[in-house]
């Protein structure tokens, strides 16, 4: 959904198109925002748009904070006129131009790109040096509203590797002041008192969104329930970067649960972004991939293809992107969970007709979907995988509090 803000008048500052009196719109008391939004402009001359009425549209839905007078990054500003595209920086000293990290649809190429920079500036950083210092007086809040081993400790890791401190909650759902009935929103709201940076997992789909729409400090989704986990589909990226040596071109099999995994649902948004990609989807019936992600790729003209085979889809493969069969998710259902699991397992035989360059992914937590045999084996990348993720998240905590 987009916000639409009307500006009665524009001034030029150096690069920068600065709206001034601003007209009141809805609920909101825009003389807040009076010199607040200033964007560079890096394909019009700001000067042709000065003295005109216009309108500034975010297609970000973080809503507009009236106390701060804040404005989620726009991609885009468009006017009455014409439609300009805004194009962030990457130099170094310039702000980051995400505030949060929500889902995997707000990260374009170029921005993915220069965050894998960051990341392999990150896997150089050693203990006790300069670089291992650049948050100290930090704090970082984790709202874990569900169980999590690798993305809880990795975000903890990342923060104390660059000096700063971290304020923990395991299981917010029971001991926290949730059980007892306060709202998601009056906890952040108090959390954001204390820290400077929160990382939320939670079991609803739309959670971290409705964090950062509260929050006026950045906010992570570390997953929420069936939605996104975008951190995750970063690492994985990330790692078929470092593994394959290319993303264009590539050819990737997404197993297991489909329908759940909130792994999967943000590795296929982001894998959209590149050019020639080709998607297997193998998964049992009751927990096939939804029709919003395979629209989505259809939209995104992103080749995809359903498969019961994994044995044939594992020989063209690439990547095969291995998930577990999430019984948290299926309720009182067991019998459609004890259908779902087993169906698709990662063995012996499947790297037998596998590709000498390809690799098998996984989440993680495993259960049996994988056989520990398969570990041994050079193509098994999934522990990489997880420790690509400190160095994604340690980049992401650097640029939400520091900037490039």
């Amino acid at each position: 959904m987009a916000l639409s803000y009307s500006f009665s008048k524009w001034t030029v500052n150096g690069s920068c198109l600065v709206p001034e009196a601003a007209k009141n719109n809805g609920n909101f008391n825009f003389n807040y925002l009076s010199g607040c939004f200033k964007r560079k402009f890096l394909s019009i001359s700001p000067s042709s748009l000065a003295d005109m009425s216009q309108s500034w549209v975010s297609w970000n839905e973080k809503s507009v904070d009236p106390r701060w007078g804040k404005l989620s990054h726009t991609s885009r500003v468009k006017c009455s006129l014409l439609e300009v595209e805004i194009k962030p920086s990457f130099d170094v000293g310039n702000k980051f131009h995400l505030e949060d990290v929500i889902e995997a649809q707000q990260f374009d190429r170029d921005t993915l790109n220069a965050i894998f920079e960051v990341a392999l500036e990150m896997e150089k950083i050693e203990k006790n040096t300069s670089g291992a210092r650049i948050l100290k007086g930090y704090l970082m809040a984790t709202l874990f509203y569900e169980p999590s081993t690798r993305t809880r400790l990795s975000f903890e890791s990342a923060m104390k590797r660059l000096g700063g401190e971290v304020l923990t909650t395991e299981n917010a759902r029971e001991f926290s002041s949730a059980a007892k009935g306060e709202t998601l929103e009056d906890t952040v709201r108090t959390v954001e008192g204390y820290s400077d940076i929160v990382v939320i997992r939670h079991f609803e789909s739309g959670a971290a969104r409705r964090a950062a729409a509260t929050a006026s400090i950045p906010i992570i989704n570390a997953g929420d329930g069936p939605g996104q986990h975008p951190t995750q589909a970063l690492l994985d990226v990330y790692t078929i970067q470092r593994e394959i040596g290319k993303i264009d071109g590539i050819k990737v099999g997404l197993v297991g649960d489909l329908a759940y995994g909130r792994t999967v649902r943000s590795l296929a948004y982001l894998l959209a972004k590149y050019k020639d990609v080709k998607l297997y989807l193998v998964s049992p019936e009751v927990v096939k991939m939804k029709d919003d992600i395979k629209d989505y790729l259809t939209s995104k003209g992103v080749e995809w293809e359903e498969s019961a085979d994994l044995m044939e889809v594992a020989s063209k493969c690439d990547v095969v992107y291995q998930t577990r069969i999430q019984r948290e998710r299926f309720g009182e259902r067991i019998d459609l969970y004890e259908e779902a699991r087993g169906k698709y397992i990662v063995d012996q035989n499947i790297l037998n007709v596998m590709q000498k360059h390809a690799v098998v992914m996984h989440p993680l937590p495993r259960l049996d979907e994988i056989t520990v045999d398969v570990d041994v084996d050079p193509r098994a990348a999934y522990f990489r995988q997880a420790k690509n993720g400190l160095y994604i998240r340690m980049a992401l905590l650097k640029l939400l509090l520091l900037g490039w």
